[in-house]
């Protein structure tokens, strides 16, 4: 039986209320203190303001940092034969005696060769290669067969064995009759191509449920177990990836999953996280949302280079039976990919990760048929990933429950760093903009030497932290798909040129967007409508 994990719905507890106004009131109030402190004494504004600089450049140091080796890890993990890699766990003991004898320089190949040897002492422990079934779940609403082709075609083009891959196309009754004619045309053409195929349609308006992709999923997921049941396979031995439309696994990346589950005795307890990237079109999406995609692809980079921050993001692959014990994704939340985490922790009461897998899964910019409507598309996208403030409340009223199971010392951490991360993302980029004048203003007869060269200071910090742009320049370059053919008048030097607009981006997208999301939670006003991104596809001879 399913061990419920979710989200309240209806009227809330006061103190589940407290914590959905609590990153609205820091926000505000983080902003707010800047000419409250600089009304008091420019030297308390300008103090406040240089340690909010400060720290976004140590930060920045960090990230940049991490950019570069995320992006070289990346390289070398999808260089590896995972397949070999597979085959050697099946027999540790002759692969040591081969393996040792080298001295390889390649990806995890130490991490490889201490895999083996637990293996070969505990066999009984780890899954057979041959006994593991991957299960992909593509989820349609309003999407062409033109976004929707090249996403299987991908899913087929992996090194994985696709008889034993079972893939369900997820399709909204909302939708209405295009979308189950795509889905139709999707079963004529890939059928007979897996060991299992089959098109799900969720029901519109059900009780209970955000209209979402969190519903959606879950109801192929509930089919899903049925089918395996059917086929009589173990749900131990299923890993479960979701993906949207637009998402293009990485050849190697089925194998990369397959190999961490079958070395890792606690796969249950785990979820397996690629490397978002949002690739796919970059080349036609406007300067705009190619800095959002590119910022977005590089944040995931980082996220890799930190697995004890690491979240459930938009794809990512879990095992069945622990998806069957807690009911799958929330059907209440229109962020169920980075709800699927907290999830996930309460129901193995604490004992939970997410594992990086380093090979990508490249997904499209928002582009849509005119400017406006992209620009506006983007805005969209942006508050509602923003929303996933709406886990502040959900983890701060376990945090203080008399019914948590989880140490308050260990679950504290990842609590501030959720509520942290929300209200940095609405405050700190209008106070680094706007900021370096507040405290003069206050007192334009004040001869003292900080505020007034403030806005100075502030500026040469700055500079400082535009290496780190410098740096997303470079391997966004780097990371660049080849360029279509006819893609007309976009030398590669607009893709500099756009980072000028990063400023801007931050302030119009990134803030005012976590400040809508902020808002609305603040005010009882819930997101309860999962906004489809557009996905336009153009087309190039």
């Amino acid at each position: 039986m399913a061990k419920s994990v979710e989200i309240p719905q209806g009227k809330r507890t006061l103190k589940y209320r407290f914590f959905e106004i609590l990153p609205f009131v820091l926000s505000v109030l983080m902003i707010v203190l800047l000419p409250v402190f600089s009304a008091i004494s420019p030297v308390l504004g300008s103090v406040y303001l240089l340690l909010i600089v400060i720290m976004n450049l140590v930060k920045a140091v960090g990230i940049s940092y991490r950019m570069i080796q995320g992006q070289k890890l990346v390289k070398q993990s999808v260089k590896v034969d995972w397949i070999r890699r597979i085959k050697e766990l099946g027999d540790p003991e002759n692969s040591l005696k081969a393996l040792k004898k080298w001295n390889v320089k390649e990806y995890g190949f130490s991490d490889h060769l201490h895999n083996l040897n637990a293996i070969a002492k505990n066999p009984e422990n780890y899954p057979k290669y041959e006994d593991i079934w991957h299960a992909v779940i593509v989820t349609l609403y309003n999407e062409s067969i033109d976004v929707l082709g090249p996403t299987l075609e991908s899913v087929l083009a992996t090194t994985a064995d696709k008889k034993r891959m079972i893939l369900l196309i997820a399709y909204e009754e909302r939708g209405g009759e295009a979308a189950l004619a795509t889905a139709k045309a999707l079963e004529k053409k890939y059928k007979n191509k897996f060991g299992h195929f089959e098109l799900v349609m969720h029901p519109k308006d059900i009780k209970g449920e955000v209209v979402g992709k969190g519903g959606n999923i879950t109801n192929a997921g509930r089919r899903l177990k049925d089918i395996v049941a059917e086929m009589k396979l173990e749900p131990k031995n299923v890993i479960v990836t979701t993906l949207d439309s637009d998402n293009r696994p990485d050849p190697c990346y089925f194998d990369q999953v397959t190999y961490e589950f079958i070395v890792h005795e606690d796969r249950q307890n785990l979820s397996y996280q690629p490397v978002s990237l949002f690739t796919n079109n970059i080349w036609d999406a406007p300067a705009i949302t190619r800095v959002v995609a590119t910022t977005n692809s590089f944040w995931n980079l980082i996220c890799t280079m930190r697995p004890h921050l690491l979240r459930n993001f938009a794809s990512h692959s879990q095992p069945l039976e622990a998806l069957i014990g807690m009911d799958f994704w929330s059907t209440r939340t229109i962020v169920e990919d980075g709800h699927q985490y907290w999830r996930s922790l309460f129901y193995f009461e604490g004992k939970y990760e997410v594992l990086p897998i380093r090979a990508p899964i490249r997904q499209d910019a928002v582009l849509s048929d005119t400017l406006f409507k992209t620009l506006k598309a983007q805005w969209v996208q942006l508050r509602r990933w923003d929303y996933g403030a709406s886990d502040v409340a959900y983890v701060g009223d376990y945090l203080f429950s008399k019914k948590r199971k989880i140490s308050f010392i260990s679950l504290f951490p990842k609590f501030y760093r959720l509520l942290e991360g929300h209200v940095t993302l609405a405050a700190v980029a209008p106070i680094i903009m706007f900021g370096g004048f507040v405290p003069l203003l206050f007192h334009l007869e004040s001869r003292d030497l900080l505020s007034r060269h403030l806005p100075i200071v502030v500026s040469y910090i700055q500079t400082v932290a535009a290496i780190g742009i410098l740096i997303s320049i470079i391997l966004s370059l780097k990371m660049l798909p080849p360029k279509p053919k006819n893609c007309k008048n976009k030398p590669k030097i607009i893709m500099v040129i756009q980072w000028i607009l990063s400023p801007i981006i931050s302030v119009v997208y990134s803030s005012f967007c976590a400040f809508y999301s902020q808002t609305r939670l603040a005010f009882g006003l819930y997101m309860e409508k999962f906004d489809v991104t557009d996905k336009s596809v153009k087309k190039h001879d």
